[in-house]
């Protein structure tokens, strides 16, 4: 923040500033100074510390903090648009100036990494501690304090695809709590339409990608795009949409246990669902019935 996003007031190198980033600070650094700022205060530092004597209060510092860590999902929701502009403009004599003044031998996007690996590294600690802490006094609350961090990753790790949807007409952020996502094999059966089509479409299976919200499920198509020279990046198109507040669900479907029915308007439209594993069909059902209720 000192050396990179403070230097891009500097006005003895504005010059150098390429024009792809004019204006474009909040992209590149995202909520990075609320996160500098919450542990620059230093009072979940002191508050660890505090438990170097006494490990099993350690578990309370993270429940305490719960809230706080959730800067961290934001920061990750707009890693992927940071990302996308570095790649634009990283090369860029502005920043090989400042990373020349701070001898740094790695670059910005490196440290920009940080955050993300930061909040991974959390979960890391905690699991080790858990298996030190077999049925002691804060095992439970370890537990408790683990469950809070994995719920930030999987957070994370839903609106990183969360913002990879396309062509979604409506506001994403209207649809409610995105509660889970995930690939799966879906046929349909309409009771519209010819029945050639519903003859076809009983054998070959689309691959779906499902997003589920408090309101709305979306079944979208996932592309693999190659970016220049980069990884491949997914991107969701949106083929359509159920209002969670008209669909009933059948949790067994015969001739396999991991198939479930989605089905909207008393049967009209029907929606067989295929997961890759029992377990996960369960997950799935679980939270889809728990928005039905």
């Amino acid at each position: 923040l000192q050396g990179y996003a403070s230097a891009m007031d500097n006005p003895s190198l504005v010059h150098l500033i390429p024009s792809a980033l004019q204006n474009k600070k909040e992209i590149l650094f995202g909520n990075l100074p609320e996160i500098y700022d919450f542990h620059n205060r230093q009072i979940f530092l002191k508050e660890i510390e505090n438990c170097i004597e006494n490990p099993d209060l350690l578990a309370r510092c993270f429940l305490k903090r719960k809230e706080d860590l959730q800067i961290y999902e934001k920061y990750c929701q707009n890693k992927p648009r940071s990302e996308a502009l570095w790649r634009q403009c990283g090369d860029s004599i502005f920043f090989q100036e400042c990373q020349r003044k701070l001898d740094h031998k790695l670059s910005l996007d490196a440290y920009l990494l940080k955050p993300v690996q930061r909040i991974t590294k959390y979960q890391l600690l905690l699991k080790e501690m858990l298996k030190c802490s077999k049925n002691s006094e804060g095992t439970a609350e370890l537990e408790e304090a683990l469950a809070t961090v994995l719920d930030i990753i999987k957070s994370v790790n839903d609106s990183m695809h969360q913002i990879a949807i396309t062509g979604y007409e409506g506001d994403v952020g209207e649809l409610g709590k995105l509660l889970m996502q995930g690939s799966f094999n879906v046929w349909t059966d309409h009771k519209k339409g010819h029945n050639k089509v519903k003859d076809l479409a009983r054998f070959k299976p689309m691959q779906r990608h499902l997003f589920l919200y408090t309101k709305m499920l979306l079944f979208c198509k996932k592309r693999e795009e190659n970016t220049d020279g980069h990884e491949k990046t997914a991107s969701y198109s949106f083929k359509n949409s159920l209002k969670m507040s008209t669909v009933g669900i059948t949790e067994n479907v015969k001739g396999d246990n991991k198939k479930f029915e989605i089905w909207y308007n008393g049967r009209e439209e029907v929606y067989i669902i295929q997961a890759s594993s029992v377990e996960l069909k369960n997950t799935w059902i679980s939270e889809i019935r728990k928005v039905l209720t």
